[in-house]
């Protein structure tokens, strides 16, 4: 039972909303972090939404 809880969860987070994944967060020089981006950095998108957000770094923000 246990399983399908996790799967559900899963699936959940992966088609929720607008969630990137991981790929694309990398791609664009972000990391994705559980719960909050650290100091020096700010929120880009999700990696999987509302949880995993997908943060960048304030210095490649303004080097733009």
């Amino acid at each position: 039972m246990g399983i399908l809880w996790f799967i559900l969860i899963f699936v959940s987070l992966t088609s929720h909303g607008d969630a990137h994944g991981p790929d694309s967060c990398n791609r664009e020089g972000g990391l994705c972090r559980v719960g909050n981006c650290i100091s020096g950095e700010y929120l880009a998108r999700y990696c999987f939404e509302p949880i995993i957000l997908c943060c960048k770094s304030l210095s490649t923000a303004t080097a733009k």
